[in-house]
C-alpha cells in the first residue's frame, strides 16, 4: 500500500447495541492518512454512535477500532489522546472561566511532559504559551488572547474549541458537527480554517456534520449511514450521483437536496 494510502483509522464489523436497538450494525470504515473524511446520514442513522464508538467515548457490543494498526477499542479517550487523537463535540467544550489563551495553553500542557503540573505559574512554562500563541493565530483568535471564554461569540467559541484540539498536535482530529449553533454567516471562517489544515497536509479528520454544502465541498471522502448501516461510500461526485443514496437518503429523507449537491460537485 503506498503512503497515500494508509490507513490511518479502521473500524472492522462495529455493532452497538442498546436494550433491543442496534444503533450500528456491522459497519466498517477505513479511514485514510492525510485525507477529510465526512460520516453523513440523518437522525438516528447511528453515524454520532459510529462516531462515539471511533472516539472511545463508548464501547461496541462487537467489533474493533485500528489506529496506525493497532487495536485501540478498549482505550480510553484520554489515552487516545495521547495516541494522538482529538475530538470536539457537538456542545462546546471549553473552560469558560478561563481567558482564551490559557485554554490553549493548559491543552498543550496535557498533552506535554508537564501535565501534572498544573497549579505551576503560566510563565514556568514558556514553550507552552508559545505554542497557544501560534494556535490561536491559525484559528483566528489573535488578538482575543485575555477575553474570557464565557464572553467569546459561539463562532469564536467553536473556533477555541478546535483550537485546543490543535494545541495538543493530534494527527487525527474527530469533529462531531462543528458548525452546531453557528449561523450561515459564521460557517465560511470555520471552514476556512479547516482548509488550511487540511493543507498542511499532516493531519486526518473525520468529520460528523449536517451542512451538506459544506461537506461536499471539503471532504475527499464520505461514508453515508442509514439505519445503522453504511449506505454507500465514495468521493462527493460519487455521492451526489449514486442513485441508491438518492433514492432512499437525499431524495426521499432531503426532497431535493440530492440535485443541491449535484449542483455543488458538478
Amino acid at each position: 500500500m503506498t503512503a497515500e494510502r494508509e490507513i490511518l483509522l479502521e473500524a472492522k464489523n462495529l455493532r452497538k447495541e442498546f436494550g433491543g436497538l442496534v444503533a450500528v450494525d456491522d459497519v466498517s470504515v477505513a479511514i485514510y492518512a492525510r485525507t477529510l473524511h465526512s460520516i453523513i446520514g440523518p437522525n438516528g442513522a447511528g453515524k454520532t454512535t459510529l462516531f462515539n464508538l471511533l472516539s472511545g467515548m463508548m464501547n461496541p457490543s462487537r467489533g474493533q477500532v485500528f489506529y496506525q494498526g493497532k487495536d485501540i477499542t478498549g482505550l480510553a479517550p484520554h489515552r487516545r489522546a495521547h495516541l494522538g487523537i482529538g475530538r470536539s463535540f457537538q456542545i462546546t467544550n471549553i473552560f469558560p472561566n478561563l481567558t482564551v489563551l490559557e485554554n490553549v495553553r493548559l491543552a498543550a500542557q496535557a498533552i506535554g511532559k508537564d501535565n501534572f503540573r498544573m497549579l505551576h505559574g503560566a510563565d514556568s512554562f514558556p514553550a507552552y504559551e508559545e505554542k497557544a500563541r501560534e494556535v490561536l493565530g491559525r484559528v483566528g483568535l489573535n488578538g482575543r488572547e485575555s477575553h474570557f471564554a464565557q464572553t467569546l461569540p459561539h463562532g469564536d467559541k467553536r473556533k477555541l474549541e478546535l483550537g485546543i484540539m490543535l494545541a495538543s498536535d493530534p494527527q487525527l482530529l474527530l469533529l462531531d458537527e462543528p458548525t452546531a449553533g453557528m449561523s450561515s454567516e459564521q460557517v465560511p471562517a470555520l471552514l476556512d480554517i479547516i482548509r488550511a489544515i487540511m493543507a498542511d497536509g499532516d493531519k486526518t479528520i473525520v468529520l460528523v456534520e449536517h451542512r451538506m454544502d459544506m461537506v461536499m465541498s471539503i471532504s475527499d471522502r464520505i461514508t453515508v449511514m442509514h439505519q445503522g448501516q453504511v449506505l454507500a461510500e465514495g468521493t462527493p461526485h460519487e455521492i451526489a450521483t449514486n442513485q441508491t443514496v438518492q433514492s432512499a437518503y437525499l431524495g426521499a429523507l432531503y426532497g431535493d437536496l440530492a440535485k443541491e449537491l449535484e449542483d455543488n460537485v458538478g
